[in-house]
Formats: structure tokens, sequence, C-alpha cells
């Protein structure tokens, strides 16, 4: 918060603003990819399973396609009431 006062100070005296102080070290940075990997590794081994291909299966095929249905019915139209509209 110091440091924001001191730049709303500087603008208003129309001062140069002060200098930010320089980080000693960059921040470190991670792989994402490589920490996915490492950990999907683990958990396959905890499995007990190998890193090879996947085995890949065929579909079996549907005997007969499904029976179509028949479109839902509309519904009855709604018997006028007794009164009569009122007019404008």
């Amino acid at each position: 918060m110091e440091a924001i006062a001191q730049i709303i100070e500087a603008k208003r005296e129309e001062k140069p603003l002060p200098e930010a102080p320089e980080h000693e070290q960059p921040a470190a940075v991670l792989d994402l990819m490589a920490a996915l990997q490492e950990s999907v590794s683990k958990v396959k081994a905890s499995r007990g399973e190998g890193e090879g291909p996947a085995e890949v299966h065929e579909l079996p095929r549907p005997n007969k396609a499904a029976p179509r249905k028949q479109p839902a019915k509309k519904a009855a139209a709604k018997k006028a009431s007794g009164r009569r509209p009122r007019s404008a």
C-alpha cells in the first residue's frame, strides 16, 4: 500500500514516478505437460499397466435397427368459454 501512496503523491506533485524494485530471482516456471505425463506414468505403474499401446477392440454391430416411434398426437383444441371478449 505504501508503494501506491508514493505513486499517487508523485503524480499529484507532477514528479517522476518512483522506480520499481527489481526481483532478485525469477519465479520457477512449471512444465505442466511434463508434470502430467509423470503423474499418468505413476498411476499406470501403480495399477500394473504396461507402457505399450492400448488394446483396440472392434465394436459389435447392432442386429436390428430400433423401431421408430410414432409422432406425438396434437392436443385437442380448447373449447371457447361462455364469456365474450371485452371490447376496447
